[in-house]
């Protein structure tokens, strides 16, 4: 199923995209797409039930795009997770994954605007797979076990500020927790249609070039052994999200002078099934 979240921001209302791609309405039948439904199999069923009696009401498919998913319990980030990437930024390969955390209000819709912080000289971009937990993991044995605690599969965009990350006192939290820089959705698509997540798609546009063009085949480490890995030093539960890492081609990685975000440009993205976002950057 591609699930998602319409209407204003901070009122947004469930629904889905059925097979047609028509956008229907679920509010009759679940409060919101959160963990507490991802965790609720019976829910998800009554869920799969209605779309298929193709007896969901209909909606306005000018309606914004939130966030797919509500009351995000935390954001988990894996840092160099691309070989083509770390050999942009002239990285080893990490033998263990960077772990660092995005606050839950960084994130937008897939086509809010995405705001270049005060100060900031060096906003960059950052295609990524999100991944959305279904079911509480406390020390995972296997890779296969952390796939079957994954619910599914969004976009997310790692937006990042290089200088606050990297020269301001050499914590990444302070680059990348900045208002607006996780956009997310349009849709979180159900694990079953994702069935081998290493095999996805990911670019990225500025202005229309095409600036990273990558596959999840890159991954250090994949997404079922990311969650395995993150499940033996913290508890995932169901509406966390993980963003995998980025491949190659950021801003940070191209020869002098690089090409960081201003205002006025617009970055484009997607990942192979799950769907496009577009922002056009403002000055905060």
């Amino acid at each position: 199923m591609k699930l998602l979240r319409v209407g204003t921001a901070g009122a947004e209302r469930p629904a889905l995209l059925d097979a047609g791609g028509t956008l229907r309405d679920l509010s009759a039948l679940v409060d919101d797409i959160d963990g507490a439904l991802l965790a609720d199999e019976a829910a998800l069923a009554r869920v799969r039930a209605a779309a298929d009696s193709g007896e969901l009401p209909a909606l306005d498919a000018g309606l914004r795009i939130g966030p797919p998913l509500g009351r995000i319990g935390k954001i988990v980030c894996i840092g160099l997770n691309y070989h083509d990437h770390a050999r942009e930024t002239g990285a080893e390969p990490p033998a263990e994954p960077v772990v660092f955390l995005k606050a839950p209000d960084t994130v937008v819709g897939p086509d809010d605007t995405v705001l270049v912080p005060r100060g900031s000289a060096k906003t960059d971009w950052e295609v990524e797979l999100a991944v959305v937990i279904g079911r509480t993991a406390r020390y995972l044995e296997s890779a296969e076990e952390g796939l079957a605690h994954v619910a599914g599969y969004a976009v997310a965009h790692d937006v990042s500020e290089r200088e606050f990350q990297i020269e301001r006192g050499g914590t990444w939290d302070k680059g990348k927790n900045c208002e607006t820089f996780n956009p997310l959705g349009p849709w979180l698509v159900t694990a079953d249609e994702v069935p081998d997540p290493q095999r996805l798609a990911l670019r990225l546009w500025v202005n229309g070039e095409l600036k990273q063009d990558g596959t999840t085949a890159e991954q250090i480490f994949p997404v079922g052994e990311v969650v395995r890995y993150l499940s033996r030093f913290m508890t995932l539960y169901p509406g966390d999200v993980i963003n995998t890492g980025t491949p190659a081609g950021v801003a940070m990685g191209r020869p002098e002078p690089k090409p960081y975000l201003r205002a006025g440009d617009v970055v484009e993205l997607e990942v192979e099934g799950l769907g496009r976002q577009r922002q056009v950057l403002k000055d905060a």
